[in-house]
């Protein structure tokens, strides 16, 4: 999985595909640190849209941005998420910590 970003005005769009997994952590940190780093950048997506698996290392990675994101006062959402990423956030309670559009 490779990890783009696609920015439109002040909303950063982190696009997910294939399997979200412990593999995907160092490409997934570096495009989430660029739009931490934007000064327009006001909210950031998390775009499910393409991603069939996660395991429990990505939710760990969800998590260390939800912080690393509330630190410099941005928004976070998950979007896109098929039934079974949804079912993966369900399970995690994720609901409760993440907006999931």
């Amino acid at each position: 999985m490779s990890p783009t970003v696609q920015i439109e005005g002040d909303v950063g769009r982190v696009v997910l595909s294939g399997q979200f997994d412990f593999s995907a952590h160092r490409e997934f940190r570096q495009v989430c640190e660029t739009l931490i780093a934007d000064p327009v950048v006001k909210e950031v997506l998390v775009d499910f849209q393409n991603v069939n698996y996660l395991d429990s290392s990505a939710l760990g990675m969800l998590l260390l941005l939800k912080e690393k994101i509330g630190a410099v006062n941005k928004n976070l959402a998950l979007v896109n998420c098929r039934d079974t990423v949804k079912q993966v956030l369900e399970i995690a309670c994720f609901g409760k910590i993440f907006t999931i559009r």
